[in-house]
């Protein structure tokens, strides 16, 4: 019988390289793997939908499953996770010392309704008060111009948030001082190159990251992986399928993090800081599947609702195609 045919279209991250090399095999598929960055990857798969699976962004996923207008469906995999309090940059001569003195400021984001973004304002109003609205939002392009929002916002009538101009860029503009502040998953090029007093509101981030973790039990998510529709409705089998590779892919990456007869990455101290972050986000630190992450799923479908983005709040079971809402565990 023959294999299906599927492009799978993600990033090159460690827990996908055993796909990519043929160690991991995804059940009844023949496999054309295409490392693409993120930002291609996901314009590509919502604009042109380009790929069978694709690597999607997870905030603009749970926007667009709202309205009922996503191409794709997404498997409890999450490729890219990280803490966002890194991803603040201040301008250190407008008083900004802590969250509370960003209230009232001119702040550049690269799309509103991105993953990163959504969790820093998460962040700052569950922990310091800060709601989205307390600030002056302005959106476009980090170091190119004419960056859009992939799909539209709900926010409500006056909500504080303008287009930059056409040309401009929010590093350029954060660097001239036209803005006091930049949230972005990038730091922006004006950061560390002397060219202006930008420096991040956490510079000792992963203190308060980890600090963090301890008390809310939160891993934020950034990017799924989502089957498009017809194909999904074609081979409903394929999203199991997909979900033990990726997995079986995630555990292999994972032992890497602890070898020490001949380390496999290029880190002197890999596994000791493999073996802090076990100590402190448990054994399989980066899970994939619904039950382990209902924390983390419930925390941004409720931002993603109350910062305007979705048009509902998405009950967790319908996040995820039906074969893989008990696969949690394989």
């Amino acid at each position: 019988m023959a294999k299906l045919p599927l492009t799978i279209a993600t990033w090159d991250y460690d827990r996908v390289r055993p796909l990519m090399d043929g160690q991991v095999q995804v059940e009844g598929c023949e496999v054309n793997y295409l490392p693409l960055a993120p930002e291609e990857c996901f314009h590509r798969a919502y604009f042109e939908r380009e790929f069978e699976v694709a690597e999607i962004g997870f905030s603009p996923y749970l926007i667009a499953l709202s309205r009922g207008t996503s191409p794709y469906l997404a498997i409890p995999v999450f490729l890219s996770r990280m803490f966002r309090h890194s991803a603040i940059y201040v301008r250190t001569d407008r008083g900004i010392r802590a969250p509370a003195d960003l209230k009232g400021k001119s702040v550049g984001v690269p799309e509103y309704q991105m993953s990163a973004v959504l969790w820093v304002r998460g962040m700052l109003a569950d922990d310091h008060g800060v709601r989205p609205a307390d600030l002056r939002w302005r959106q476009g392009g980090l170091e190119q111009p004419g960056r859009k929002d992939k799909f539209p916002l709900n926010l409500p009538p006056g909500f504080p948030l303008e287009p930059i101009g056409p040309g401009e860029t929010l590093s350029q503009l954060l660097r001239e001082g036209h803005l006091d502040a930049v949230m972005s998953a990038r730091a922006p090029s004006c950061y560390g190159d002397g060219s202006a007093p930008v420096a991040r509101l956490f510079e000792d981030f992963e203190s308060a990251e980890r600090e963090y973790f301890k008390r809310s039990g939160i891993f934020p998510i950034m990017h799924a992986v989502g089957i498009r529709n017809d194909v999904h409705e074609r081979h409903p089998w394929l999203a199991a399928s997909l979900y033990k590779a990726f997995a079986a892919a995630k555990r292999i990456a994972q032992g890497d993090l602890f070898e020490v007869t001949a380390l496999k990455i290029g880190l002197p101290w890999i596994a000791s800081a493999a073996q802090s972050t076990r100590a402190l986000m448990g054994e399989d630190f980066w899970p994939y599947g619904v039950e382990s992450n209902r924390k983390t799923l419930e925390a941004m479908t409720r931002y993603s609702f109350e910062q305007g983005l979705a048009v509902r709040r998405p009950e967790i079971a319908e996040l995820f195609a039906p074969g893989t809402l008990e696969q949690t565990r394989v």
